[in-house]
């Protein structure tokens, strides 16, 4: 059972990692945002190995049903996406940021003392996290709601912003 984990890890961090350097490298933005969803997906299938169901379910609804489903629209919604990007001019300080990023990202990850878990969860987290998000007092429903009509208007003023006039 080990060995089947460690092999779905790895395969599933392949195609994270490929599909990531897919959403960077193609010039047609449209194909980008969907290699976006299948980095998502990826993410989602580790969660799920690592036993973080309640994580798993919110990358898929956050992430992949809401975030790059916006992406898209967007996206279909502009016109001339086709033509991508005309000017390169920032293309070597981009890279330049890019790297200094990756050295820190990389010595944090080194340097950093992880503790990690010793054995999955035998029962599912989700139940446990919604007692302790949304029950009784101390519940936190009212933040939840308002950040969903912060969403919603966030999503009609784009619809706004971009139709035809």
């Amino acid at each position: 059972m080990e060995t089947g984990i460690a092999i779905s890890f790895w395969i599933l961090a392949a195609v994270m990692v490929a599909s990531a350097l897919a959403v960077v490298w193609l010039r047609d933005i449209f194909r980008a945002a969907l290699f976006l969803v299948l980095c998502f997906f990826s993410v989602a299938g580790v969660f799920v190995i690592l036993g973080a169901d309640f994580l798993a379910a919110a990358q898929v609804l956050i992430y992949v049903g809401a975030i790059a489903v916006l992406i898209i629209f967007a996206i279909m919604l502009t016109r001339e996406t086709q033509r991508g990007s005309p000017s390169g001019r920032f293309r070597f300080i981009a890279f330049l940021v890019g790297l200094l990023f990756l050295v820190t990202v990389t010595l944090v990850v080194v340097s950093t003392d992880w503790h990690a878990i010793t054995e999955i969860p035998a029962e599912p987290t989700t139940s446990s996290l919604a007692q302790a998000l949304f029950s009784g007092e101390s519940g936190f429903v009212l933040p939840f709601e308002i950040a969903a009509v912060l969403l919603l208007a966030a999503i009609i003023g784009a619809i706004v912003l971009v139709r035809e006039r």
